[in-house]
């Protein structure tokens, strides 16, 4: 997948903090809220504070937009919204648990079980 400027701006934030797991997901077809969505994991609450803070700093540098951020509170789980880019930071644990990857991905390439 060929990624615009700024989204490539967040997963390089992402990258110079040492965020794994990085995935991005074109979810065009699936809501109109946003394009895309980005998710990392980070290994502590601080790592994971961090890298919202850095991907904010960058995407305004970038002259992106960014609406707020949310959950910095717990810094289990802190969502970055750049507007039609939203970055999601999370722990293993919190990422495994609400498996967003399966919740947005699931499109058109796994059919339906019928109904019986």
């Amino acid at each position: 997948m060929r990624l615009n400027k700024l989204t490539q701006t967040a997963v390089t934030a992402l990258e110079d903090i040492k965020a794994h797991d990085i995935k991005v997901l074109d979810v065009r077809k699936h809501s109109t809220y946003c394009d895309y969505l980005i998710i990392a994991t980070a290994e502590s609450n601080r790592q994971v504070k961090a890298l919202a803070h850095h991907v904010r700093d960058r995407m305004k540098e970038s002259g992106g937009k960014v609406i707020g951020l949310e959950g910095e509170e717990t810094g289990d789980w802190v969502l970055v919204d750049c507007g039609d880019i939203v970055v999601h930071v999370m722990q293993p644990a919190v990422r495994a648990y609400y498996n967003l990857e399966e919740l947005w991905d699931r499109g058109t390439s796994r059919p339906r079980a019928k109904a019986a």
